[in-house]
């Protein structure tokens, strides 16, 4: 191609930063146009489903990166239409476009995938990218563009300050994208600015909605036994449950991370899940994955130095028992709502092997009837809102359409067993030797028969969420309802 050049020095036949009398816009794919990268995006997916494959894919990289990026396009092909794509861009660049623009895809990813991306989108004059032994990346980048345009004869869009620098010292002008630091590295450096696209929000912001920390409310339930074995006052057991909160906290936000690996395809495509930081592509794979090993890590470190033995046995079930969940229990039908019900029932477990104090089996079996209740609430509530076909099943879930009516009864009537192991409970000789007025823990059960009548009217009028625990959990009604439960305890216990 024949190099093209800026019309002439004077500065008033510059040609302009926008529209059809501009030089040639050169955009990046990954990290830029996509809020991804296609390499990481399919060595997850063969990881995820080809597992066995990759050492061989892996030992392309002997012969370079370009071979690599080669390896993985082949064995994974990518749909463009399940990449998270930067919207705002995208607009931008399909009005330069209409005005008359010329556009190049200029990228380090492999031709392959590059080409299928240009074809979707339907914006790019050309494609100029990765093929063995080339990685077209960085310096290479630069010569390529400088070659077919000219210095200065092509306007880059770009996300990388150290990657792209070569190709921004050699662009007329720059369309920096991502972090607005970019945009003020290149203004320090006196780069003509054409458009600017940079994200919102801090990058911490965006890592504690990954881990999704308000999740950690769950596992207050540690701090059930400490109450239950009067407790209260015993700053040691404070110490000990706070610490297996924070290690169920730190396995619980690595194994959510994990989960939205596996779960990336499925994410994208779903109405509201599309907006999590992976799948939205606000946080990379690479970093999701260190992250969420890092995560795991400290949790079993807190259960090996810091808590009682029994106590790291449990952290363990929770962090098997929850990636099966996430890798193939939850579309089993009714296995599924068995794992939630345990999940929760085994940080109350922890929670007394960290104070090493006996659990009671009225408490593990009352919260089983509970959480299995809440599990059945979930699917109700998914069934409800993803309505599938009839004949079909829930995407993910071994649940059909069909299914509503029986989720409907068997979920208030594990709620009501619940009410029904509690009255066991209140009458066992245990209670009497436990409590002061143990008559009066009789008034447990209205407040629990309400409170599970109360949350299935909720989901029936369409207000509870797809997470019922997190929604009873700061639902103002379960909050009276546990306030008055507890102070009927103490009450039972001091009067």
């Amino acid at each position: 191609m024949t190099p093209r050049h800026a019309a002439s020095d004077a500065p008033e036949r510059r040609p302009p930063l926008r529209g059809a009398g501009a030089p040639v816009l050169a955009v990046d794919l990954d990290g830029t146009l996509m809020r991804s990268d296609l390499l990481w995006e399919g060595l997850l997916r063969l990881g995820m489903r080809r597992p066995w494959v990759l050492p061989g894919i892996l030992l392309a990289l002997r012969r370079g990166r370009a071979a690599l990026k080669r390896a993985v396009a082949e064995a994974m092909p990518i749909d463009p239409a399940s990449l998270p794509w930067r919207e705002d861009l995208l607009a931008w660049l399909r009005a330069e476009k209409d005005a008359g623009r010329r556009i190049v895809l200029a990228t380090g990813a492999d031709r392959l995938p590059a080409e299928a991306v240009a074809r979707h989108l339907g914006l790019f004059d050309e494609v100029l990218a990765s093929d063995p032994p080339r990685n077209l990346s960085a310096r290479r980048k630069a010569d390529a563009l400088r070659e077919s345009f000219g210095e200065g004869g092509f306007d880059y869009v770009g996300d990388h300050h150290r990657k792209d620098a070569p190709v921004f010292e050699q662009a007329r002008a720059a369309v920096p994208v991502g972090s607005p630091s970019l945009e003020r590295l290149l203004r320090a450096k006196d780069r003509p600015i054409a458009a600017s696209f940079a994200d919102q929000g801090t990058m911490l912001g965006t890592v504690l909605r990954a881990m999704r920390v308000h999740q950690w409310a769950k596992n207050l339930l540690v701090f059930v036994p400490l109450l239950t074995a009067h407790r209260v006052l015993d700053g040691g057991a404070w110490l000990a449950s706070g610490l297996a909160f924070a290690a169920f906290s730190l396995l619980a936000s690595g194994t959510y991370l994990l989960n939205d690996l596996h779960d990336l395809d499925a994410d994208r495509l779903h109405p509201t899940k599309r907006h999590r930081p992976l799948a939205a592509g606000a946080i990379s794979i690479p970093t999701a994955l260190g992250l969420a090993v890092a995560l795991v890590l400290g949790g079993l470190a807190i259960g090996v130095l810091l808590l009682p033995r029994p106590c790291l046995g449990s952290l363990a079930a929770y962090l098997g028992l929850t990636l099966a969940y996430s890798l193939f229990l939850k579309r089993l039908l009714l296995v599924d709502v068995i794992a939630l019900a345990l999940l929760y029932t085994i940080r109350i477990h922890a929670g007394a092997e960290a104070i090493e104090v006996e659990l009671s089996e009225w408490l593990l079996v009352f919260s089983l009837f509970v959480f299995s209740s809440l599990a059945f609430l979930k699917r109700y509530v998914e069934l409800r809102r993803s309505a599938p076909a009839s004949g079909a099943t829930l995407a993910g879930r071994g649940y059909a359409a069909e299914d509503l009516a029986i989720v409907r009864v068997i979920g208030p009537a594990l709620g009501v067993m619940s009410v029904l192991v509690l009255a066991l409970y209140v009458q066992a000789p245990a209670v009497e030797e436990a409590y002061n007025r143990p008559g009066i823990l009789w008034l447990l059960l209205p407040l629990m028969t309400y409170w599970v009548a109360r949350i299935w009217f909720l989901a029936e009028r369409g207000r509870v969420d797809d997470d019922p625990v997190a929604f009873a959990i700061r639902d103002r009604g379960t909050q009276a309802v546990v306030l008055l439960m507890a102070a009927v305890a103490l009450a039972a216990w001091k009067l």
